[in-house]
């Protein structure tokens, strides 16, 4: 990771006018960040209060899931997300929590368990980045904090060459996944007795 990327990102937002920020622009803005950058700059948008943004991160995360598959690690933004406009104002906070993002990740990540990182993990990497985007898609209350920070760790864990990170990633979507699982469980449980009291 270069350790001037925090540095150009601020720069970027203090000379940012009016004008909107398309995520294509937000994701050249880190040059050669690679897939795990990308990962970052399509997950960032759904922890911010923007409107409609959690659904469209999670096609474009879908998207990405199946560029994963076939082609990890030469990846590109997916046209349509691409385009999506940030406002001036919200795209000063991206840029700002992705500076920010990175000045912590820099503080603790390092390279260590490398077997992580490996281009032939995408084997497992990208079921599991669809599993989180089908878990953003879903209408549920702050539902979309969980997957995106698992997202977050593996995205910053291979950009820092992290395994560490990508593994914590990996155990947090995992949890999740099974979490909305014993849920969706549950309630199919649950739901023929209210059924059935109610009709009494």
């Amino acid at each position: 990771m270069d350790p001037m990327q925090a540095r150009r990102l601020r720069a970027a937002a203090d000379a940012l006018e009016d004008q909107p920020l398309r995520l294509q622009q937000l994701f050249r803005l880190h040059g050669r960040g690679g897939p795990g950058a990308l990962l970052v700059v399509l997950t960032v948008p759904c922890l911010l209060p923007l409107p409609g943004a959690g659904t469209l991160m999670s096609l474009g995360l879908a998207a990405l899931a199946w560029m994963i598959w076939r082609y990890f690690p030469r990846l590109v933004m997916p046209r349509r997300v691409g385009r999506l406009q940030l406002s001036a104002p919200m795209a000063r906070r991206a840029l700002h929590t992705l500076a920010w993002l990175y000045e912590q990740a820099a503080r603790v990540m390092r390279a260590r368990l490398c077997w992580w990182v490996q281009p032939g993990h995408r084997i497992w990497l990208a079921p599991l980045v669809a599993a989180m985007a089908g878990a953003i898609f879903l209408p549920i209350p702050f539902g979309n904090v969980v997957p995106a920070v698992a997202l977050l760790l593996l995205g910053l864990g291979l950009v820092f060459d992290d395994g560490l990170a990508v593994l914590a990633g990996a155990m947090l979507g995992v949890v999740w996944v099974l979490a909305l699982l014993a849920l969706v469980v549950g309630g199919a449980q649950w739901l023929p007795g209210v059924w059935e009291a109610w009709q009494a």
